[in-house]
This record gives C-alpha cells, sequence and structure tokens, in this order.
C-alpha cells in the first residue's frame, strides 16, 4: 500500500503543472495533500476520478488558503472533516478518512510569521496532540500525513544554529514534536529507515534553495506504533515540482 502525502501550494497551480499525470504514474492507494488553497467549486474532482482517485477536500472559509484534501481508489469507510475546534476547522487543517483496518489523516500544521500566530500554532499543536490521544483510543491504527512546519531535530534543517530562533525551529515547537511522538506513540518513518542529514521536504523559492539543498523537513508520515511492523519503505519524492514543498511517500504490507 503507497500512501503519498504533499503540500501543493495551491491545488489549481499543481493542476496546470501536470500534476494528475504524475499523480497517475506515481499511482499512490492514498493521496493526503495540504494547502489546497481552493474552495470545493474551483478543484476539477473529476479529472481526478477519471484517474481513479475518489477525492474529499476540507477547506478554509478565507478563499485561497489553507485547506486540505484526501484522494483514495478505494472508498472510506467514513469521512471526518476537522476535529470539532471551530476556529481550527474554519482554516480547513485537519480532516480524516477511515478505512477498514486504519485512518489516515491529512493534517497542515499553521505557520507563525510573528509573535501572535505562533501561540496560534502552539494551540493548535496541543490541541492536536490532545485529539490524536483521544482518537486513538478508539482508532488505534493512524497513519498522520501532512506539513508540521517543524522541523524536529538539527538533522532535518539546513542550518540549524543559524535558524534556532526562527518559527519552525523554534525549542518550543521540537519540543512539542518530541511530546507529541511520544504520548501518541507514534513513529517518524522516514527516520525509522533513513538517519542521514541532507533529506528535506521544503525550499524557500528564493536564493537558488532548492538547486543548493538548503532546505527544511517539514513535511512527515507519523504512523502508530502498531502499524510499525508494516512499514516498507519511507522516502523524499525530491524530484518532483509543482510546489515548494515536494511529495512525500510511504509503503506499507496490507
Amino acid at each position: 500500500m503507497k500512501i503519498i502525502s504533499y503540500n501543493v501550494n495551491g491545488i489549481r497551480a499543481a493542476f496546470t503543472k501536470n500534476f494528475v499525470g504524475w499523480l497517475q504514474q506515481a499511482d499512490p492507494d492514498i493521496v493526503c495533500i495540504q494547502e489546497s488553497k481552493a474552495g470545493n467549486d474551483q478543484i476539477d474532482i473529476e479529472a481526478l476520478e477519471k484517474v481513479g482517485y475518489k477525492s474529499y477536500w476540507h477547506c478554509a472559509q478565507k478563499k485561497g488558503y489553507s485547506g486540505v484534501g484526501i484522494a483514495s481508489k478505494k472508498k472510506p469507510i467514513h469521512v471526518e472533516y476537522g476535529c470539532g475546534i471551530e476556529h481550527y476547522d474554519s482554516e480547513g487543517r485537519i480532516m480524516r478518512a477511515d478505512f477498514e483496518d486504519f485512518s489516515v489523516i491529512s493534517v497542515y500544521v499553521p505557520s507563525a510569521s510573528n509573535i501572535e500566530r505562533l501561540d496560534f500554532k502552539m494551540e493548535f499543536c496541543y490541541d492536536f496532540l490532545a485529539y490524536i490521544k483521544n482518537l486513538k483510543k478508539t482508532i488505534p491504527n493512524l497513519i498522520i500525513c501532512g506539513d508540521f512546519n517543524i522541523c524536529h531535530k538539527p538533522i532535518d534543517i539546513h542550518n540549524p544554529e543559524g535558524l534556532k530562533n526562527v518559527s519552525g525551529f523554534l525549542p518550543i515547537e521540537r519540543e512539542w514534536m518530541s511530546k507529541f511522538i511520544e504520548e501518541c506513540e507514534m513513529t517518524d518513518s522516514f527516520r525509522y529507515f533513513n538517519d542521514q542529514p541532507h533529506y528535506y521536504t521544503w525550499w524557500s523559492y528564493r536564493q537558488n534553495s532548492r538547486e543548493r539543498n538548503k532546505g527544511w523537513r517539514l513535511d512527515y508520515h507519523f504512523v502508530s506504533k502498531t502499524l510499525a511492523p508494516k512499514l516498507s519503505r519511507s522516502v523524499i519524492l525530491k524530484e518532483v515540482f509543482h510546489s515548494d514543498h515536494c511529495p512525500i511517500l510511504l509503503e506499507l504490507t496490507r
């Protein structure tokens, strides 16, 4: 089973760059999208259906902002839009698709360009942690895919010393991620297989950052520890260009 997570930084723009053709070639069973930046009426759902995907979208009330989606070859048993907290759900940041033996979550954690937004981001993070802990009581097998807007460890960012005071690599953000992994009993699937540096999923459009690999690893597939024995591969698809992020791929045995 293949699951892709991808912050597309605008699904309409991605569609103009042959996103659907790429998706057909990559052939995942499930793809989780973040930062769709579109309303349901602006997404070419029919084009996805033509290549075998039923898609579901949780859009922000604000136009051209945030938004998550899940597309799947197999129809989910249930799709949950949001987490029940209005000021997050109005921004379209969390959705879940339930299948027989597991559930998949697509999440887009807020970024923080100022102290007010950092407070909102950390509030979101701790509420999300509580949401996942509670959810695991009834759905123990979770696959959480998304853009967390946090580099967990120095290995996950190209300049840890120079960027230690920048949101995305602040001590409080990294501390939260450690707590999330521990308390929710999750596995960072990429680090399960790969302990090497210089692997990133986002690069600034400025200063040829992508060509120079001056990046950040902000995108993750977290899986419940109960699913860890099924992990077979977790890789970063850095050669794919529709966005300032690249997609990440998770493979599990059925």
